[in-house]
């Protein structure tokens, strides 16, 4: 039996870049937390670490830090991007990051034996279940990863420890705007019968 729902939830899942300084309560980040805490992980050893962080000087720090990295990337993201998509992410970045009221860095705790080529995957399925119980509560966020090319410096800003790496931080918050549906190929576009090649 199905639960229509969690359909509903992941068809209008889609990256928020544009948040209302709302403060979101520590209940609904255990609820989403939790959420991500029951993703699968390699060998079950559950290597993922949340600082989530609401103080205005850490949160300006690592806003800092993004920019000055989206300054670097920005001139590569923007020839590869559509223009329309391209003008959202560049401003997402820009304004919208700084205004979630909630950033949330996630790591990977190498001293739970997690593998490291099993690292990624044992990760991104929980920062999966965050995105997904933060839209479930009404909540807006988006996955980035660019603030991993610098993971000494995100390291040092929230404290973590050396076997702890930096994996992606997620922005939080209520959307300053109602988000649409995302932007995604039908499924059969990309899907093969038995062989690549072969439509489904």
């Amino acid at each position: 039996m199905t639960d229509p729902s969690f359909f509903d939830v992941v068809l209008q899942q889609r990256a928020c870049r544009e948040f209302d300084p709302d403060p979101v309560p520590d209940e609904d980040i255990e609820r989403i937390l939790d959420a991500a805490t029951h993703a699968p992980s390699g060998e079950n050893t559950q290597p993922w670490v949340f600082v989530v962080v609401r103080d205005p000087e850490v949160r300006a720090e690592l806003v800092a830090l993004t920019l000055r990295l989206w300054a670097m990337a920005r001139a590569d993201a923007m020839a590869r991007l559509d223009p329309k998509l391209g003008a959202e992410v560049d401003d997402g970045m820009r304004q919208g990051y700084s205004g979630a009221p909630v950033l949330v860095v996630v790591g990977a705790d190498t001293a739970t034996g997690v593998h490291p080529k099993a690292t990624p995957s044992s990760i991104f399925p929980a920062v999966q279940n965050l995105l997904l119980a933060a839209n479930a509560l009404g909540y807006g966020s988006a996955l980035t990863t660019l603030t991993t090319a610098a993971a000494d410096e995100l390291r040092t800003i929230v404290d973590l420890p050396p076997e702890v790496i930096p994996m992606a931080v997620v922005p939080l918050g209520r959307p300053a705007r109602r988000l649409g549906r995302p932007r995604r190929r039908p499924a059969r576009e990309t899907t093969h019968r038995d062989r690549f090649g072969r439509p489904w």
